[in-house]
């Protein structure tokens, strides 16, 4: 039994769509890695071109700050 002061920290709207972000950015850098081999997706992350690889690496950014995002401390109203 939880008390009334309790609230679901970390369990709300952020975090749950930081996590589909940072899983769905992991499923194609492993995917990417699988077929190409990790030299050639090396290669696709420093080169100048706008890459999936790339896209993946700030999906994985924006999941890690919606988590935070999630995390913060905040009030509910009553």
């Amino acid at each position: 039994i939880m008390s009334h002061e309790y609230y679901r920290r970390g369990r709300n709207w952020y975090t749950a769509i930081g996590t589909l972000f940072i899983i769905m950015a992991g499923i194609v850098l492993v995917r990417q890695l699988v077929i190409w081999g990790p030299e050639f997706v090396q290669d696709f992350i420093f080169n100048s071109e706008f890459t999936n690889e790339k896209l993946s690496i700030g999906m994985i950014g924006f999941g890690v700050f919606m988590i935070l995002l999630g995390f913060r401390k905040y009030e509910s109203p009553r």
